[in-house]
């Protein structure tokens, strides 16, 4: 892991991180998921592959999750307490940056209402899903800072955003700067 920028806002920090979203040491990590909560593929599958069965048998549980929507799991094997599945816009299905501010937002609800301290967050659609990367970075921290200046009071104390490739570290760069 490693830390390439770090904001203070309000009683809050926004981290930006390159590594592996499944190595962190966080309260809860975020999962982009699809709705039907299949981890076949991308972040989802490597959370599943490394954190056990047990994820995706609790996914299944849970059912279909609405566009923008999350579900909490345990995390099994993984170094946090609980993996929030947030369901972020495919690229083409319509009103796309509101759906990804929802999931954002629900995101950090779900981290708060269970007293969490610390999130992490891949660049959600960003993928498979196809949202342009600039503006998924534009919109994960600045909904995520929108969050911290509206909830001085909430659990959630650092949110972090957890890169893997350089391409898309680039854009979250430029947004922190």
């Amino acid at each position: 892991m490693e830390l390439i920028s770090e904001a203070s806002i309000g009683t809050g920090k926004l981290r930006l991180v390159k590594g592996d979203i499944t190595e962190r040491a966080v309260d809860a990590i975020v999962n982009a998921a699809n709705s039907h909560l299949q981890h076949g593929g991308g972040v989802a599958a490597a959370i599943v592959r490394k954190g056990g069965s047990l994820i995706q048998n609790e996914s299944d549980k849970a059912g279909v999750t609405p566009v923008g929507q999350v579900a909490v799991t345990q995390a099994g094997k993984l170094p946090c307490k609980a993996v929030i599945h947030a369901v972020g816009p495919q690229m083409g299905e319509g009103n796309e940056d509101e759906k990804l501010k929802n999931a954002v937002v629900n995101s950090l609800k779900a981290a708060a209402e269970r007293g969490f301290i610390s999130i992490s967050m891949p660049a959600i659609s960003s993928g498979i899903f196809g949202f342009p990367k600039d503006r998924c970075a534009q919109i994960l921290v600045g909904t995520s800072k929108r969050f911290l200046e509206d909830n001085p009071t909430t659990s959630v104390k650092i949110i972090e955003f957890c890169i893997y490739d350089d391409v898309t570290l680039g854009y979250f760069r430029r947004e922190f700067e």
